[in-house]
C-alpha cells in the first residue's frame, strides 16, 4: 500500500509537470523542524545537531520559587503546617483568587478547568467508577482532606502557585470542604482537625503495595 501510495504522487507531480524531488522541497536534517526534543535539551544527544544548545525557555528557579513548593504533605498529614482558617475567611478568598478560574460556586469553567465543586447525586456512591463522564468533585472523589491542603498550597491560585500563606491555605481548604458538605459551614481548621477529616469515599482508596523505594500512589478499588 505504502509503495502504491508513493507511486501515486510521484505521478501526480509528473503529470503537473513536476517531479517528485521538485515538488517537495528539501529540508537539511540539521535545520528540520521535526528534529528530536532530545537533540536541543542542552545537547543531550553527543554530537546532535542541538548539542550546546537549548531552547531558551524559562529560567533559572531561586531559592524563593524552591521554597514555595519545596515541601510535601502526605495522607496522613504530618508535615501540616501552624495556622488556621475558617471557612469563611476562605470564601472571601476564594472569590478574590478562585472564582476567575474554577467559576463563582466551583461550577468549572470547561474544558480549561473542570468543576470543583458538587456532589451531584448521580456521581454519589462512586458511580463515575462506571461512568467516568461523571463530574469528579471534592467531596465525591478526593481521597485525603490533607492532601487538598497540599495541592492547594503548592499549586494554587494558577497565576501564582505557592503564594498563598498556611493561614489562606487551611482557610481555602476549610471553605471548599464546607461547600461540598464535608465539615460543617462554621468550621475552623488546624493541623489537628484536618488530620481528623475523613473524606466521603477514603475507603475507595488503598496503599499502594509495590516494594519500598518505588513511587508511591492510591489506588481506587474496583
Amino acid at each position: 500500500m505504502r509503495r502504491l501510495l508513493i507511486a501515486s504522487l510521484a505521478l501526480g507531480a509528473a503529470a503537473c509537470g513536476g517531479t517528485p524531488e521538485s515538488s517537495v522541497p528539501h529540508v537539511p536534517a540539521a535545520d528540520a523542524p521535526a528534529a528530536r526534543f532530545a537533540d536541543y535539551d542542552g545537547g543531550a544527544v553527543p554530537g546532535g545537531p542541538g548539542a550546546g544548545k537549548s531552547y531558551g525557555l524559562g529560567a533559572k528557579a531561586d531559592a524563593r520559587a524552591i521554597a514555595a513548593m519545596d515541601h510535601d504533605i502526605g495522607p496522613d498529614g504530618a508535615e501540616l503546617p501552624k495556622g488556621k482558617g475558617t471557612v469563611a475567611q476562605g470564601a472571601e478568598l476564594y472569590k478574590a483568587q478562585c472564582a476567575m478560574c474554577h467559576g463563582q460556586n466551583g461550577e468549572g469553567m470547561e474544558p480549561a478547568f473542570p468543576r470543583l465543586l458538587g456532589r451531584v447525586p448521580e456521581a454519589e456512591g462512586y458511580k463515575f467508577a462506571h461512568d467516568p463522564k461523571l463530574p469528579h468533585t471534592i467531596g465525591n472523589y478526593w481521597s485525603h482532606a490533607t492532601t487538598l491542603f497540599d495541592y492547594i498550597k503548592r499549586a494554587m491560585p494558577h497565576t501564582a502557585p505557592g503564594s498563598l500563606t498556611d493561614d489562606q491555605t487551611y482557610a481555602l481548604t476549610a471553605y471548599l470542604l464546607a461547600q461540598d458538605d464535608v465539615i460543617a459551614k462554621d468550621a475552623t481548621l488546624d493541623a489537628d482537625a484536618l488530620r481528623a477529616v475523613k473524606m466521603p469515599y477514603a475507603d475507595r482508596y488503598v496503599p499502594d503495595d509495590r516494594k519500598p523505594g518505588a513511587p508511591q500512589r492510591y489506588e481506587s478499588k474496583p
